[in-house]
């Protein structure tokens, strides 16, 4: 692009966009796509337009504004060959898919999709923009593969902060279990290869996302609430003897009334044992858990509002060292012993990895633009550069199999009770280093003419 012959890593980078570039279209949009890249991944304060044009082609800083926040670009295509390129990654039968959210800390009300709500990145609400997730992730190894803006309700029925940020005509507001279902149905159609869905309680606590996974026959393993209602696996069901006045009863009545997770669990103290589900930096990572077969209370509703028992699932309870208690819901099958459940339920963090990365290294939440279209096109391009800088830390193009990474130690029974007093949730161990051009102060890059 400079002129210099494309080796080391801006040489793979080349080789390694080319599908991607050939989904683009137009020559200046495949000209401009490795700038901007380029930008989000050699070193620097700020990954805004503005500061990367500065390193990586002064003088053009229009132009790559253009490209990033006003050229009409499909993201699709792109996305389709993102989820390609993570599978021969990570995927496969052993792999998993993390549903999540990241916010963007954001000012004023222009922005599209700003809104007081919950910041993960602060810990309290806050304004900003919210964007469900998925990564796709394998032996501790995550390659983001989505990211879509939540758009609330009093967004998507104002159309005048619609038109302003070019929001799209056909997008109207869905709940965050419904972007996720769809993200999903995205992924799948592009070939994704995992073995299970993970998710926290923000998406756990929606039967209709649970019965979501269940059409689709996925496996999984989601956080929810303490207060959600289950039956034990034993529940029967029978219609009462009839009246002789009085309509009949629609619906069968259960045999014992329905209880909180939470107090289903918490009852049996015996049954939580210590289980370690992977070795960390200092040490085994060990908590208490507790699974039970139950049925969830998701099934039609019955009298005085109540639902009536559903699919049989695993209940599961942990405690963590520091005095927190949390709650899941899995399908998997009856036989899983308690260690694989644990596993499984903890692979999750590793998404909070690749939200960091995202943040700290690639500046997703540089973004200065107040459109709908430049949001999502930045979002996508860190995504690539996320899943390239993936691709290089498991050894590029001489690499084999995906599964090149450190495989997670099975989980096993913990043999004294759980110490960790470090973070409520350590991040997964970090991939070896990038190479050492990718630390050193960036050269700076000129569009040929």
């Amino acid at each position: 692009m400079d002129g210099s012959p494309a080796d080391g890593w801006e040489g793979e980078l080349e080789r390694w966009l080319a599908p991607f570039l050939a989904r683009l279209g137009r020559k200046e949009r495949r000209r401009w796509a490795p700038f901007y890249l380029k930008g989000l991944i050699l070193p620097g304060e700020r990954k805004s337009v503005e500061p990367m044009a500065a390193r990586v082609a002064p003088g053009d800083l229009q132009q790559l504004h253009h490209f990033v926040s006003t050229s009409p670009w499909a993201t699709a295509p792109l996305e389709d060959e993102l989820v390609k390129a993570a599978d021969r990654l990570v995927g496969g039968p052993e792999a998993v898919l993390v549903v999540d959210d990241t916010a963007l800390v954001k000012q004023g009300r222009r922005s599209v999709g700003v809104k007081r709500q919950y910041c993960g990145q602060l810990g309290k609400r806050a304004n900003c923009q919210a964007l469900v997730s998925l990564t796709l992730a394998s032996a501790e190894v995550p390659v983001g593969v989505g990211l879509r803006l939540f758009l609330p309700e009093d967004w998507a029925a104002d159309a005048a902060r619609r038109a302003a940020a070019g929001v799209p005509e056909v997008v109207a507001y869905r709940p965050k279990w419904r972007i996720a279902l769809d993200e999903i149905d995205r992924v799948l159609a592009s070939g994704a290869r995992f073995g299970a869905v993970l998710a926290d309680a923000e998406y756990g606590r929606a039967a209709e996302f649970r019965a979501g996974l269940a059409e689709r026959r996925l496996p999984y393993a989601v956080g929810i609430m303490p207060v959600q209602q289950v039956y034990p696996a034993d529940v029967t069901l029978a219609f009462p003897e009839r009246e002789a006045t009085g309509r009949p009863r629609k619906h069968p009545v259960p045999s014992v009334a329905s209880v909180a997770a939470a107090e289903l669990l918490e009852a049996r103290p015996a049954a939580f044992r210590a289980v370690s589900w992977r070795t960390g930096t200092k040490g085994p990572l060990k908590a208490e858990f507790a699974a039970l077969r139950v049925r969830v209370a998701d099934g039609p509703v019955a009298a005085g509002g109540r639902h009536l028992p559903g699919e049989a699932a695993w209940l599961v309870g942990e405690h963590r060292a520091t005095g927190e208690r949390k709650y899941y819901l899995s399908n998997l099958p009856a036989d899983v012993p308690l260690e694989a459940l644990a596993a499984l339920i903890k692979a999750r963090w590793v998404c909070e990895q690749a939200h960091q990365q995202l943040e700290d290294e690639l500046g997703l939440d540089h973004f200065e633009g107040r459109s709908w279209r430049g949001l999502h096109h930045h979002a996508l391009l860190c995504l690539l550069a996320f899943a390239f800088l993936q691709h290089l830390r498991l050894g590029g193009k001489k690499a084999g199999h995906p599964a090149r990474a450190r495989p997670a130690a099975p989980a096993e029974p913990a043999r004294r009770a759980p110490a960790d007093r470090g973070r409520v949730h350590p991040r997964a161990a970090l991939l070896p280093p990038l190479p050492a051009a990718l630390r050193a102060p960036p050269p700076a890059l000129k569009v040929a003419a």
